[in-house]
């Protein structure tokens, strides 16, 4: 049998009928497969975590299928309660597939705690923006008889002396002594004198 003969034939039309049958069910199936597997057209709905502890967090992913991801703490948030959930990635009310993973970041414990810097011998005017610049505040200043006026003299937290190196939690107040301008044993009304930050002189500040 020649070739035109061959695809002119009903054996070639019914062989073709059936190869595109064959095509149109495997089509078919695949798109069953795929719809099933992929959870077409079917979505969970993200819920507000922000605030939230672990526990609470965890459960309301797992109630709306979903997988929960702890990422790395971030900078302490007063706004939120220690070991909170402070940001989540996607967003409460996004539209996302079953099984998806959430990621949340966590409000650590407190703030995170930095070295003290060494303000010794140096002036109020250099000291308070140092201590500024690093996150801390300046506490309480006292005043004792040293012929280097405003020039630091001690760190203190808490009434203890500290030391340059020393780990204070960030935002911590620190007090300074400092010098007053007068020589040691001369007899003045302030040679001790305890000052909150808000009555030192304008021209320090």
């Amino acid at each position: 049998m020649s070739l035109i003969k061959f695809l002119t034939s009903k054996v070639f039309f019914k062989q073709l009928l059936l190869a595109a049958g064959a095509v149109v069910v495997l089509s078919f199936m695949m798109m069953q497969w795929l719809r099933f597997t992929t959870n077409h057209g079917e979505f969970e709905t993200v819920p507000n975590l922000k605030g939230k502890s672990l526990n609470v967090a965890q459960l309301e992913l797992e109630q709306n299928n979903l997988i929960m991801q702890v990422q790395d703490s971030a900078n302490f948030n007063p706004d939120y309660p220690r070991f909170s959930v402070i940001d989540q990635d996607p967003s409460a009310g996004a539209k996302v597939k079953e099984d998806r993973k959430i990621y949340i970041t966590v409000n650590p414990s407190g703030y995170r705690k930095i070295g003290v810097p060494d303000l010794i011998e140096r002036t109020f005017r250099q000291a308070k923006p140092t201590l500024e610049a690093l996150g801390f505040k300046v506490g309480k200043l006292t005043y004792v008889d040293n012929i280097a006026k405003d020039l630091v003299l001690q760190m203190q937290y808490k009434g203890k002396d500290i030391k340059q190196g020393d780990k204070l939690p960030k935002t911590t107040a620190i007090d300074l002594v400092l010098g007053n301008g007068n020589r040691p044993g001369l007899e003045t009304e302030d040679t001790l004198t305890d000052a909150p930050l808000e009555e030192v002189p304008s021209d320090l500040n």
